[in-house]
């Protein structure tokens, strides 16, 4: 097997992960260190170190010590309980000699179960109510490669077509019409001559569902006021037809930099980039993809849960209404405003809309249930909610509100 002779590699790997240090950041490092390693012996440590990095909770709670158990152990209960090999021969391949005793148990909690912080699952526990279980256990599910296509380029049916000519296999996404999942291997996407020529971005189908609720139209003038790297930038601007005015403004200055590279690619040329906070504009729509806790995308990264701290649920929402008090004078009569976050936070969502409302009474909630804008699956109180166990995609949320009065 690809994993004889690794055991220590990925034990020293993983001591440096269970001390907090990033698990992609190590694991680059590692196979930097040991480029003589073959293609099969790569991948395999990469996933061992993936998988009990991810485990590391469950696996310890077999092992009898939940919190402190050596990484050659977790290594061992994972190839034999999760991987399913013989106890022999994932002894052999963990290098423990002895394999320990294992509690054959089936975990007591939730955060053991599907291995989380005690914290964290008591909180999805609160947000979820009876279906925790089931949304806890989808993040330990890797998600899909998704990609958007470039309207302004070719079509959803031409681009899948021009991706199988190049060897990638997709599948339509159920929520945005301008999804495709990449179905088998994952694929070298940034080596595709498609991807140079700006026919698709990649974009988790939730992720695609908030620029749709946004519904700009070509000659408007849209505000994306928390542009990041631009991927909903990127999808306004197809929306618009090229037409109209793409306002794009973020704090860190160098992402909006990289923006500018992306929008040639993407033929896309009414992009103006914001270099300080907006005022004394009068749009028709205004994105906020708010910064958040971003619990919605635990599962793109092993140990993303473990590197969070409980006070990050509660740190956020004095940013988020400074932001949304930015854009509120912003939007004129008639106008659109998507407050948007990638997280599973009532305070960061639900409540903190709520809050807004009553202090902004020229806006109104326009309701999701039965707009027609997307799946009433997707439709919560009012509000949009999209999470992996009902609709595959990361978790997102987002409010659309209306001004109605100036």
């Amino acid at each position: 097997m690809a994993l004889e002779g690794l055991a220590s590699l990925v034990t020293a790997s993983l001591s440096q992960v269970l001390s907090g240090q990033p698990v992609e950041r190590v694991l680059d490092r590692t196979l930097r260190a040991h480029r003589h390693l073959s293609r099969d012996q790569r991948q395999v440590l990469a996933e061992a170190l993936f998988n009990v990095s991810l485990w590391r909770r469950r696996l310890g709670f077999h092992l009898g010590t939940p919190e402190d158990a050596p990484g050659s152990s977790l290594l061992y209960a994972f190839l034999h309980l999760l991987a399913g090999l013989p106890s022999d021969v994932a002894a052999r391949l963990a290098e423990v000699g002895t394999p320990p005793p294992l509690v054959p148990d089936a975990p007591p909690s939730l955060a053991l179960r599907c291995s989380l912080p005690d914290w964290l699952a008591d909180h999805f526990a609160r947000e979820w109510g009876p279906a925790a279980e089931d949304f806890c256990s989808h993040l330990n599910v890797p998600g899909p490669i998704t990609l958007r296509v470039n309207r302004l380029r070719t079509d959803r049916d031409s681009l899948q077509s021009r991706l199988r000519s190049e060897g990638v296999e997709t599948r339509p996404g159920l929520l945005s019409p301008l999804a495709l999942h990449v179905v088998g291997p994952r694929p070298n996407l940034y080596g595709l001559a498609s991807l140079r020529e700006g026919l698709f971005e990649v974009q988790d189908e939730g992720s695609q569902v908030l620029g749709l609720l946004v519904e700009p139209r070509p000659g408007e003038t849209v505000l994306d006021l928390c542009a990041g790297a631009g991927g909903k930038t990127l999808q306004l601007g197809a929306a618009m037809e090229n037409q109209g005015r793409l306002l794009a403004y973020d704090p860190d200055a160098g992402r909006l930099d990289r923006l500018l590279q992306r929008c040639a690619r993407a033929g896309l040329s009414n992009v103006h980039l914001l270099r300080a906070p907006p005022e004394g504009l009068l749009v028709d729509r205004v994105l906020v993809d708010a910064p958040c806790s971003e619990l919605g995308p635990l599962r793109r990264g092993p140990d993303l849960r473990f590197r969070l701290a409980p006070s990050s649920l509660s740190e956020l929402p004095r940013v988020q209404r400074e932001i949304l008090a930015r854009a509120r004078p912003l939007v004129r009569q008639g106008g659109r405003l998507v407050y948007a976050t990638c997280t599973v936070n009532r305070a960061e969502n639900e409540d903190l809309v709520l809050a807004f409302l009553r202090d902004a009474p020229e806006f109104r909630l326009v309701p999701a249930e039965g707009s027609g804008a997307l799946p009433d699956s997707c439709a919560r109180d009012g509000f949009w909610v999209c999470a992996p166990h009902l609709h595959g995609c990361d978790a997102f949320f987002a409010a659309v509100l209306e001004r109605t009065a100036g």
